[in-house]
């Protein structure tokens, strides 16, 4: 169990808890990174950062891929890597430029599986429209990377007019999912763990950009949105609910989720509110705007499953309250194990 100090590191050696995305990484990047290179740009912590160039607002981001195994049903760590870029500048309001993508290869990796891996970054790049403009390659010394890590950065231009801000959550807005959750991280654990399931679960991963700008032009009543990628739902929640300073109230009943993904994080000893996703987004839009918003998100393929979740509050700031079901309601805080790591 994690039991530090908010933005204090408890461990005198970082763990694994510190790479699942919950407190702990919290923590991590708080008591160390931020505190250390702390600036105007770097301190917001928001999935992209926000840059000045001219008249133009243009965001920047990165992000190091370590997914173990390297294929998983329903994608790979090319896809992956692509896709979480595009998507960390689609949570900015922004149209994706270009990516970079640096490769760290162990020494020993199987020729045909980097090519393999090539293949699958060149198809999501065109799929998603976003060219790989440059990049990087090391080899290292066997047992160094654990066959393969990525590192991918991209920048994007911000359309005039698109503030997305946690600060600009206000309570009664709503809480919308763009569709089921758990479906990546199962998938990828199922594979690692070699856990035989009944049904098929298949990474959810997918670029988000076309889906957000859909959304944008759709209403101005977006406040923000964020991808809950490592902590899941209901670690992303937690951080903006801290954020803003208001309070989430999420009715359990209406959290879509597949029935597999259900079975297989019970035979893992998971809960589903803290696996990781690649292809959902969660929006907080004001009240007027939560109608217009759902039609245009089921209008799109990735949008389909899309559902109001759950309302922004004004008692208990910093804390999500998931209610709605059979139990008494709860507070769902920030994932504290190490149980979800290397899925992202």
């Amino acid at each position: 169990m994690y039991l530090g100090t908010p933005g204090q590191i408890a461990d005198e050696r970082i763990t694994l808890s510190h790479g699942a995305g919950g407190r702990a990484s919290h923590d991590l990047v708080e008591g160390i990174f931020l505190r250390e290179l702390r600036n105007p740009m770097l301190e917001p912590l928001g999935d992209s950062a926000l840059l000045a160039a001219g008249r133009r607002q243009l965001a920047f981001t990165t992000d190091s891929c370590v997914v173990r195994p390297l294929f998983f049903p329903g994608g790979d760590i090319g896809e992956l890597a692509v896709n979480g870029t595009i998507n960390d500048l689609a949570m900015s309001g922004a149209r994706p430029v270009a990516l970079s993508a640096a490769f760290i290869v162990e020494e020993g990796l199987p020729v045909a599986d980097l090519k393999r891996v090539a293949a699958s970054i060149a198809c999501a790049s065109l799929r998603a429209g976003v060219p790989i403009a440059t990049g990087d390659t090391k080899v290292v010394e066997r047992g160094k990377a654990d066959g393969l890590f990525i590192n991918t950065s991209g920048v994007g231009c911000v359309e005039p007019g698109v503030v997305l801000d946690p600060t600009a959550v206000r309570p009664g807005d709503r809480v919308i999912v763009s569709g089921p959750i758990g479906d990546h991280g199962m998938a990828v654990m199922a594979a690692r763990e070699e856990v035989k399931l009944d049904a098929d679960i298949r990474s959810d991963t997918a670029p988000l950009h076309f889906l957000v700008a859909k959304l944008l032009r759709a209403t101005a009543g977006v406040r923000c949105l964020r991808d809950p990628t490592r902590g899941g739902l209901a670690t992303v929640l937690s951080e903006l609910a801290r954020g803003a300073e208001v309070g989430i109230t999420i009715n359990e009943p209406a959290i879509p989720i597949r029935p597999a993904v259900v079975t297989a994080c019970d035979a893992l000893g998971v809960d589903p509110l803290y696996v990781a996703n690649e292809g959902r987004l969660i929006a907080i839009v004001s009240p007027d705007a939560t109608g217009t918003a759902l039609v245009a998100l089921r209008a799109h393929a990735l949008g389909r499953e899309a559902a109001v979740i759950g309302e922004v509050t004004a008692a208990s700031p910093g804390q999500v309250r998931l209610g709605g079901g059979s139990s008494e309601p709860r507070v769902v805080d920030m994932v504290a194990g190490e149980s979800l790591s290397r899925i992202c």
